[in-house]
C-alpha cells in the first residue's frame, strides 16, 4: 500500500552507513530544525549536522568508547540526543534510551544490564543521573543548547567498517505490567524500519517529519527519524509535546509529515484547537484506535485524512498501515511493504476471514525483526512459535487484507464463560460524544467469575454525563456479558511516559 518508490533492502543495510550515503547524496540540504522549550529555532544541513555527529563521536571516543560499547541517554528531545545517537551507531556503539524522568533505581537497572560506558543526562537531572552512574564517565547537556560545545571541537574521522547485525540499541519496553524487557535493535533494524516506513507513507526528499513524541521511545526513531535518513527528508523536532500548539508548529516548521498516538490526539481534541490555515501536513500516522467523531475532529484540523498503523519495538516498523486512498478510524490497515505478517489461532495454523486470532510477524531476526532480548534467550524462544513472533495482539481481517484490532491475550475476560473484549467495550464507551477516553479491565465477580469495569474521563467534567447516562448509553450498544458493572469518572489516566495506559494501576484502585 506505500507509495513511495523506495526499494527496500531484506537482506540488510547498516544504518551508520545510510546516515553516510544521505549526508553525501543531500549535504547542502536541511536535516534537522529544533525548536527549543523558548520556542526559538535553529537547523542544520546534513552537512552541518554530520560535523556535529563527528565531534560527538570525538568525545564519546575520548571517554573509551569502543565498537560493541553502551551509550546510556536520558534526555529529552534535543540535537544532543540525535547527534549521540547517530554518532553512537557510526563507531559500532550502541545506545539505551531511558526515560528522562526516570528514577535512580531505573537508571541503575539500565547501566547495570548494559554494562553502560559512558552516561550522558539533562543538566536538569544530573542529581539523579550521577547518583546512578557512580563510576561511570557522564556528561551532562543543556538539553537547549544549540552549539553543543560540550563535545569540543575535534572530529572523529576514523569511522570502523560496520556491520548489519551489530548492536545499534537496547531499548526497555514501558513496563505497564512488570520488569521491563531489553529489546535488542540491530544496525539493520533500524535501515529496515526507515525504508519501510518511508514507503508506507510515500516519504520524498522534499518533505518534512514533525517529531514532537519522545526520542527515546521508538515511535520517533524508527517511524520519524529512520524513514527521513532513509530517503533524505528533513525533521522537525519539538522539544515537548504541546496540544495547543501543535497545529501552530506543524504550519510554523512546513512540516508534510507526522506521527501521533491515541493520547496526544486525545488532548489536542480537548484543548479546543481549531484549523490552522496554511497548514501543510498530508500525513499523519498514528496508533491505537480512536472513536469515529474523534478521527473526524481531527482529520479536520490537520487538513489530512490521518492513517493508522501497528507495530512494537519487536517488530521494527511498523507491520500494519493503512492505506491513504480511503483510510479507516476502526483499521489498523495492511501488511506493510517489505513486511510479512499473519493471524493465527493458537496451534499455529492461518485463521479465516472474520476469525480472531493472534497477530504474528515473520522476517530475519536481526534484520526485519528485533535481534531478541537482553541476555534473556529463554524469553526469545518463548516469543517465537515455527518462526513467527508472537505479538500477543489479537485481531481479525476482512477480504480485501484489511486488520481489525481486537485487544491483548490480557484484554480478553472470560464472563460467565463468554469471551469479552475490553478494547469492544473501551469503543463503546469512548464513542460517547462527551466521553475523552475510557479504559476497561476486569474484575472478580461471584456469578459471573469477571466482569468488566470501566473508568472514563470526560471531555468537559461540567458538561459530563451521570453514570446512569452511560449505563443506558451502554445497555444500548453491548451485550448482557459485556456491559460494564460499574463506570467510575476519573480525571485522567494512569499512563507510562509515553501514553500507555497503566491498567494494573486501575486494578489496585478497586476495592478487592
Amino acid at each position: 500500500m506505500g507509495e513511495g518508490k523506495m526499494t527496500i533492502n531484506t537482506d540488510g543495510t547498516c544504518f551508520g552507513d545510510l546516515w553516510r550515503d544521505a549526508v553525501a547524496a543531500r549535504s547542502n540540504a536541511t536535516f534537522l530544525v529544533f525548536e527549543s522549550s523558548s520556542g526559538s529555532s535553529h537547523s542544520w544541513t546534513y552537512a552541518e549536522f554530520d560535523d556535529v555527529v563527528a565531534r560527538a563521536a570525538a568525545k564519546l571516543t575520548g571517554l573509551g568508547v569502543a565498537q560493541g560499547d553502551s551509550v546510556n541517554l536520558a534526555l529529552t528531545n534535543s540535537p544532543a540526543f540525535v547527534a549521540l545517537w547517530l554518532a553512537s551507531i557510526r563507531l559500532g556503539a550502541w545506545i539505551v534510551p531511558s526515560d528522562p524522568q526516570s528514577r535512580t533505581q531505573e537508571l541503575i537497572e539500565h547501566q547495570s544490564r548494559t554494562q553502560t560506558r559512558v552516561g550522558v543526562c539533562s543538566v536538569h537531572r544530573k542529581d539523579e543521573f550521577l547518583a546512578a552512574a557512580q563510576s561511570i564517565p557522564v556528561i551532562v547537556i543543556d538539553e537547549d543548547d544549540c552549539e553543543l560545545a560540550v563535545f569540543g571541537t575535534e572530529k572523529f574521522i576514523d569511522w570502523p567498517r560496520l556491520n548489519i547485525r551489530d548492536r545499534a540499541a537496547v531499548m526497555f519496553t514501558s513496563g505497564t505490567t512488570g520488569r521491563p524487557k531489553g529489546v535488542d535493535i540491530s544496525q539493520a533494524n533500524y535501515a529496515f524500519a526507515g525504508q519501510v516506513m518511508a514507503t508506507a507513507s510515500g516519504l520524498t526528499p522534499d518533505d518534512r517529519q514533525l517529531v514532537v513524541l519522545p526520542l527515546f521511545h521508538a515511535n520517533a526513531q524508527y517511524y520519524s527519524f529512520a524513514s527521513a535518513i532513509a530517503v533524505g527528508a528533513s525533521v522537525a523536532l519539538m522539544s515537548t509535546f504541546s496540544a495547543t500548539r501543535f497545529l501552530q508548529q506543524a504550519k510554523t516548521h512546513a512540516a508534510t509529515h507526522a506521527s501521533l498516538f491515541a493520547a496526544p490526539i486525545r488532548m489536542i481534541l480537548a484543548r479546543g484547537n481549531t484549523p490552522v490555515p496554511g497548514l501543510a501536513l498530508k500525513h499523519c500516522w498514528y496508533a491505537m484506535n480512536i472513536a469515529e467523531h474523534q478521527y473526524a475532529e481531527l482529520a479536520e484540523l490537520l487538513s489530512c485524512q490521518p492513517r493508522q498503523l501497528y507495530g512494537m519495538t519487536e517488530t521494527i516498523p511498523a507491520v500494519l498501515t493503512d492505506e491513504a486512498a480511503a483510510p479507516r478510524p476502526d483499521c489498523m490497515g495492511y501488511v506493510s511493504p517489505g513486511c510479512i505478517l499473519d493471524v493465527q489461532d493458537g496451534e499455529g495454523r492461518s485463521v479465516a476471514v472474520g476469525e480472531i486470532g493472534e497477530i504474528v510477524v515473520g522476517g530475519t531476526p536481526g534484520v526485519s525483526l528485533f535481534s531478541g532480548y537482553l541476555d534473556d534467550p529463554e524469553t526469545t524462544a518463548k516469543s517465537y512459535r515455527n518462526g513467527w513472533f508472537l505479538t500477543g495482539d489479537r485481531a481479525t481481517r476482512d477480504a480485501n487484507g484489511r486488520h481489525f484490532f481486537d485487544g491483548r491475550r490480557a484484554d480478553v475476560l472470560k464472563v460467565a464463560g463468554e469471551n469479552v473484549s475490553t478494547v469492544e467495550v473501551e469503543q463503546v464507551l469512548s464513542a460517547h460524544p462527551e466521553i475523552l477516553e475510557a479504559a476497561v479491565i476486569g474484575q472478580p465477580d461471584d456469578i459471573r467469575d469477571e466482569v468488566p469495569v470501566g473508568f472514563v474521563v470526560a471531555r468537559d467534567p461540567l458538561k459530563a454525563p451521570t453514570v446512569a447516562e452511560m449505563h443506558a448509553w451502554c445497555d444500548e450498544r453491548l451485550a448482557k456479558s459485556k456491559r460494564p458493572r460499574d463506570i467510575t469518572f476519573v480525571d485522567e489516566l494512569p499512563r507510562t511516559s509515553v501514553g500507555k495506559i497503566r491498567k494494573f494501576l486501575l486494578k489496585e484502585s478497586q476495592p478487592s
